[in-house]
């Protein structure tokens, strides 16, 4: 879509562009928002004043915790709402023949200045029953909203989160790089899992595209089908490699390559321990090391891990260190990690050792291979000696859990509260507009989170507040927060004067999400029985939940 300006009522001028997936219209939604918009303009109530929480009711993938994401595409969406002529013309043929062409109109003219978005900024840990977002506005246009809003940070939250889990796994000394583009449910899926994995803590993608638009770091070296391309080192026909200083040229690289093998072979150290390598191997080493002298990382389980492709890599490598080049690493796509990793950094020690070449033993190694949490818990159980993990599959899919399940429920309208009843308590909605508070601990970590109603004063840093369990009344206590946080900031002010917050760039966001998560107390962080984090209400607005639940709940008679 076209940049949006948008002037809000402190007469800034604010231009967005739109999402990032041109898809993202305001056609991309379910027709029954059509629908119930046509029946509230039909019924006079299309104008009246109404208020939607999208939230969501369980942490994903078994933890106690969630990273907020989507915001940005969501307000970009609501700067840049405006139905086209033709979106407007398809809806009159999708819509029964019975609406009135005075509903198509009002279509034509709608837009998001009179709509509010308050949200968490993207990038924090969030829980259950807190609003992720609250929107205010025009029941239909609010209505509009729904769909797209949930799409946008349904996902978007749920691999931000598995990204966050796997960094947590992994370590923060590890690299982590995802890998997922191939893998990904779609281009749409394999654009937003390079985003959002950044913005949970990994350090990379290969996804080019996502580079592109999101200034994210690409990393990528080479496939099997590279490697087996190659029959022998005859091939090779351009063999020059200027030294990195560019003093002095290498006329022959192919043959000093082959000369450092054969020392390698007949070394102290390695004798006896490999024979003969894979010559079509080495001849793809070398040419991708003439090509790349000073990125070259080696895919090594094309053959043989041992036997072939780190003696094969050690040989250009010091090749290239002989031309004042450092060798990136090598790439482990298969069989035991955890040995594989071991023996090659053995090997990469006693060639250290052997030439004095200092910091060959320090060698980058990258794993990959269909790796999950799982399998990074399992590998740091084993011991290993990998640097950095490549991540796809498992991670972009979210195949531990499908969807986050956010909702959006209707939460005030007219300024009257309202609430949605459920015999299962999880799926009972919090009623009225809210405010919503973090409280902190002595030691710094995040007690619990509270909501109280909109015109309650807001908890205090030193002064004990009564925090309620929703709907459980056994559950409560009293906090005395060092420490108090208010959640829901203006990202959209519509018509109202309120200041609005700047959408910060995706690497603020990465580092808000790496912060919030070091804040965490580590119990509520663990991969194994975490422990839940508190959500809780005001005495206040416990007392009139119940109060609008007994008003709300019809009472049974019995015969």
């Amino acid at each position: 879509m076209d940049p949006s300006v948008n002037a809000n009522a402190n007469g800034l001028a604010q231009t967005l562009d739109g999402p990032t997936n041109p898809m993202v219209t305001p056609l991309l939604t379910d027709l029954y928002q059509f629908t119930m918009a046509y029946a509230y303009w039909k019924a006079g109530k299309h104008l009246e004043q109404a208020v939607f929480d999208l939230f969501f009711r369980k942490n994903p993938f078994g933890g106690e915790y969630t990273i907020f994401a989507g915001l940005e595409e969501c307000i970009q969406f609501i700067a840049n709402f405006k139905f086209k002529d033709e979106e407007i013309a398809f809806l009159r043929t999708a819509l029964p023949a019975t609406c009135e062409d005075d509903f198509f109109e009002y279509l034509r003219g709608i837009d998001c200045s009179d709509v509010e978005v308050h949200a968490i900024s993207e990038g924090s840990v969030v829980f259950p029953k807190i609003p992720l977002l609250r929107v205010q506005g025009p029941i239909a246009v609010v209505q509009l909203l729904e769909t797209p809003f949930v799409n946008l940070v349904n996902y978007a939250s749920l691999v931000a989160t598995n990204a966050a889990r796997h960094r947590f796994v992994a370590g923060k000394s590890k690299n982590l790089l995802e890998f997922g583009l191939r893998r990904a449910q779609g281009p749409d899926g394999g654009i937003s899992a390079s985003k959002y994995c950044y913005i949970g803590g990994f350090d990379a993608s290969s996804n080019v595209a996502a580079g592109r638009l999101f200034g994210i770091p690409l990393r990528g070296t080479h496939s099997h089908a590279f490697v087996s391309s190659f029959m022998s080192p005859d091939e090779i026909v351009e063999k020059a490699l200027r030294s990195s200083d560019g003093s002095v040229t290498c006329e022959d690289f192919v043959s000093l390559v082959q000369s450092w093998l054969n020392k390698i072979q007949w070394s102290n150290s390695f004798r006896g321990i490999f024979g003969e390598t894979n010559q079509s191997e080495l001849a793809a080493f070398t040419s991708y090391a003439l090509a790349f002298p000073t990125n070259f990382l080696a895919l090594v389980d094309t053959y043989d891990v041992m036997r072939s492709g780190v003696p094969n890599f050690s040989a250009v490598a010091l090749a290239l260190s002989d031309l004042g080049y450092k060798a990136a690493g090598i790439r482990l796509d298969s069989g035991d990690l955890a040995y594989l990793s071991i023996e090659s950094r053995k090997f990469f020690c006693a060639i250290e050792k052997e030439f004095g070449v200092i910091g060959f033993g320090k060698m980058t190694i990258t794993a990959s291979n269909d790796l999950n949490e799982e399998t990074l818990d399992a590998l740091n159980k084993q011991g290993h000696e990998v640097d950095a993990f490549g991540i796809g599959t498992y991670l972009v899919t979210c195949y531990a859990q499908a969807a986050l399940g956010c909702v959006f429920k209707l939460v005030e309208i007219n300024n009257q509260p309202r609430i949605k009843l459920s015999e299962d308590v999880s799926k009972v909605s919090i009623p009225c507009k809210k405010r919503c508070y973090r409280l902190f601990g002595r030691e710094g970590y995040p007690l619990v989170d509270i909501m109280t109603g909109e015109n309650e004063p807001p908890p205090k840093v030193a002064e004990r507040i009564l925090c309620r369990h929703p709907f459980n009344e056994s559950k409560r206590a009293y906090v005395v927060p060092q420490c108090v946080e208010e959640l829901l900031k203006c990202y959209w002010p519509g018509s109202s004067d309120k200041r609005r917050e700047e959408l910060p760039p995706l690497k603020k966001i990465r580092e808000r999400c790496i912060q919030q998560l070091s804040q965490m107390r580590p119990d509520h962080m663990r991969r194994l029985n975490p422990t839940p984090y508190k959500v809780s209400v005001s005495a206040k607005l416990y007392d009139f939940i119940h109060f609008l639940w007994l008003n709300e709940a019809p009472v049974g008679e019995l015969q």
